[in-house]
């Protein structure tokens, strides 16, 4: 896991990941969003609030920021009820549920389940390489065991609300699952989908290789199809379906340009410097320029599955 922590990040300082709960604001009647405000390794949060029921949707990177986010929800619930899911199971997302034992019912689809359990160890000791500041974050985490777990769709029913939980198959990890929030349409991706940023590809081989650059693909057709008013993005500003197309249509050029070369027997370095080149002209403002490379990498390795580019490239 050493070599993953060095390829995990940039070579810069990380700054103290916390979540600000004070910036929490409404997308809809009771549908909130804590916002990352822009600092590294904190996500988007939401809270969702039915008659009987509050889900909280991610919870920031340890105890001490989901004990924050905890005692948010608690306050905005009033006696409601109190639910915990997590879009995926990567550090900043639900490294923190630890927090919400006894509490709050915590679910999450079966894959993610799994990477909780097999996953989780080797990103805990991953992400604790990363610098002081969130080593800090994670002094003490115990990955929770979730007490409800679904196998690909989960209705909850927070009382005169349905949420729906649902499980995409693997994408960024084996266990993604998207939240909407139908009569609000509010959609919550978790990192299917970044604003302003390229897409984050956890292609660490051989430690790790569950990302799957074309099934992501096939999960944004499907995601951007549906065009949601409201989209909370895993990281970056909220914003409306464009969000879902943008990654749709990058995803698409990363792999149409990898295959392309990879059929005409280029070599894969040569593929990166040139597909970076053009990925950085067409979003010179986008963040995260690092996880091209890493989308180069995971896609020529799924272009030797798929024996070529054919059809389904184009």
């Amino acid at each position: 896991m050493a070599e993953m922590a060095g390829q995990a990040l940039p070579e810069q300082p990380l700054p103290e990941p916390v979540v600000r709960v004070e910036g929490a604001r409404e997308l809809a009647p009771d549908v909130i969003v804590i916002p990352d405000e822009g600092v590294r390794l904190v996500p988007n949060i939401g809270i969702i609030g039915g008659r009987d029921a509050v889900l909280v949707v991610d919870t920031g990177m340890g105890t001490r920021n989901a004990e924050a986010v905890l005692e948010f929800a608690a306050d905005h619930a009033r006696g409601r009820r109190l639910y915990l899911t997590s879009t995926h199971f990567h550090p900043e997302h639900a490294f923190g549920a630890q927090a919400f034992a006894g509490a709050a019912t915590y679910l999450v689809n079966r894959a993610q389940a799994e990477d909780l359990r097999d996953r989780g160890p080797g990103y805990l000791e991953m992400f604790r390489r990363l610098g002081a500041p969130v080593a800090r974050r994670l002094e003490g985490v115990v990955l929770a065991r979730p007490d409800l777990v679904y196998d690909r769709t989960h209705d909850l029913d927070l009382g005169g609300r349905v949420v729906r939980l649902r499980a995409t198959g693997r994408a960024h990890s084996r266990g993604d699952q998207v939240v909407s929030v139908p009569d609000a349409d509010v959609l919550f991706t978790g990192d299917l989908v970044e604003a302003g940023q390229f897409a984050i590809f956890p292609w660490f081989p051989p430690h790790d290789t569950d990302v799957s650059g074309t099934r992501w693909l096939a999960v944004m057709r499907r995601l951007a199809e549906r065009s949601p008013r409201t989209v909370v993005p895993g990281h970056g500003a909220v914003g409306g379906p464009q969000l879902l197309a943008d990654v749709r249509d990058y995803l698409e050029l990363l792999r149409h340009e990898t295959w392309l070369r990879r059929d005409s027997a280029v070599g894969e370095q040569t593929i990166v410097e040139e597909v970076t080149a053009l990925m950085l002209r067409r979003h010179p403002e986008w963040a995260g320029r690092e996880w091209i490379e890493k989308g180069v990498g995971c896609l020529c390795a799924e272009h030797a599955q798929h024996g070529g580019h054919g059809p389904a490239g184009h």
